[in-house]
């Protein structure tokens, strides 16, 4: 049976408080509805000091989705883990996973905006540091037993739900990070599909003798809503898709490498790539795809439309994938 995600990250541009309430409680109803129909996962993420409202508080949001569901998993993809006091997030994590019953995944990666780092006062060339830190310190935190931390005895409580401790994913695109994730026997997860930077990860697990798995995205992992009449949609609603991409694609260079990745700067120019496709319903269903990943709220879509494409995947696609 393919994955089923809802992803949402409560972008509005020029939004009023008002207004971004009313798309987080609508987000809050979506998550409850796609839990209901069967959906396999609310994914969500964190970006700080975007002029466009992006989320800059995935835990709050998540342990919100979390109090509305029973079923499916909440996915944080990605923290930005230097920006966090490591002690504290133990505990948040802790805290929602056993809210949850270990509903909860949290994939930390380390970021690629140096204006997030200066917001926070925190050193960007140090992240790769405090990333180890981070990480080190969340497994040594969740046995509850007492460890050293920057000079200090500690003990962290409560002990997670989830054991040996709650899911955590080391997220990147860098051979540092599937170091990282290897030295530490962490499942790894390429922040695009990337073969080669996977099968480096399988090689340090052998090098430092420790276990892992890897969650990569597929090599067409489009990012999906549905409509009765694409045309029209795209119309009407292209350019929310088309905020998003430009966001992304202003944020990437060098070696960064996203799933989400276009070099659109029309509308049309978007809909012809194929990173973002608005389908009927039967075309939906024919993609055949191992994972279908919904973006009902994308780039400010309005909670109406996104209501729509939502009910006609979860009413005429989801039901008949397992076909």
């Amino acid at each position: 049976m393919p994955v089923s995600v809802v992803r949402l990250n409560l972008v509005e541009p020029g939004a009023t408080p008002a207004s971004l309430g009313a798309r987080y409680r609508a987000a809050l109803e979506m998550a409850a509805y796609a839990d209901d129909r069967g959906i396999t996962t609310v994914q969500t993420e964190e970006h700080h000091g975007v002029a466009d409202n992006w989320l800059p508080s995935p835990f709050a949001f998540a342990g919100a989705v979390l109090g509305a569901t029973r079923r499916l998993m909440v996915t944080v993809s990605a923290i930005i883990g230097p920006l966090y006091d490591p002690l504290r997030l133990a505990e948040d994590i802790a805290v929602l996973d056993l809210l949850s019953g270990g509903r909860l995944v949290t994939v930390a990666g380390i970021g690629y905006r140096p204006e997030e780092y200066a917001l926070f006062g925190v050193e960007w060339t140090r992240r790769g540091r405090l990333q180890d830190e981070l990480l080190q310190t969340l497994l040594k935190a969740w046995t509850g037993e007492e460890f050293r931390h920057r000079g200090r005895t500690v003990r962290v409580t409560p002990r997670p739900y989830t054991q040996p401790h709650p899911l955590l994913l080391v997220g990147g695109s860098s051979k540092a990070a599937a170091r990282r994730a290897a030295r530490l026997g962490l499942p790894f997860f390429p922040s695009a599909h990337l073969p080669e930077l996977e099968a480096y990860y399988k090689e340090r697990l052998v090098e430092y003798g420790t276990e892992g798995w890897t969650m990569m995205p597929a090599a067409e992992t489009p990012l999906l809503h549905v409509a009765e009449d694409p045309d029209r949609a795209w119309a009407v609603h292209g350019g929310h898709f088309l905020h998003e991409a430009r966001t992304y694609a202003a944020w990437q260079s060098g070696g960064i490498r996203s799933a989400v990745r276009s070099a659109a700067t029309t509308v049309d120019e978007l809909r012809a790539e194929g990173v973002y496709r608005i389908l009927t319903p039967e075309a939906c269903l024919a993609l055949g795809l191992d994972s279908y990943v919904l973006h009902p709220l994308a780039g400010g879509m309005p909670p109406d439309e996104g209501w729509r494409g939502l009910q006609l995947f979860c009413e005429r696609v989801l039901p008949r994938l397992g076909d």
